[in-house]
């Protein structure tokens, strides 16, 4: 589990704990020193289907980005495919309004 500055937004990367080790607290420490870390806004992409990731992020202060965000944040942030584009949602740890969404993706562009 790590963060991977991209431009002006900090991504969580492969954040995973083992089931035999979840609900003790570590996925929660290790986001809060991610968190701690992060010098601008950190946005996590994981699959829709994965509700119990969304959920975790969710319990821990993130919120999904609206849909109208969701592609042009993933095709500004992450190098992936049209399909994961489609399946994947995007969560952010403070919530994005419209104009801050397009100061990230104008920034990502530059």
């Amino acid at each position: 589990m790590g963060i991977q500055s991209v431009r002006d937004v900090d991504l969580i990367r492969h954040a995973y704990v083992l089931p035999v080790y979840q609900g003790m607290g570590i996925g929660a420490a290790l986001t809060n020193a991610l968190r701690a870390r992060a010098a601008g806004h950190l946005l996590v992409g994981t699959w829709a289907a994965a509700t119990w990731a969304i959920g975790f992020y969710q319990r821990h202060g993130f919120r999904i980005v609206p849909g109208s965000m969701k592609t042009s944040l993933l095709r500004a942030y992450w190098p992936v495919s049209a399909r994961q584009i489609e399946t994947s949602v995007v969560l952010a740890a403070a919530r994005l309004n419209e104009a801050q969404a397009s100061e990230l993706m104008k920034a990502a562009q530059a």
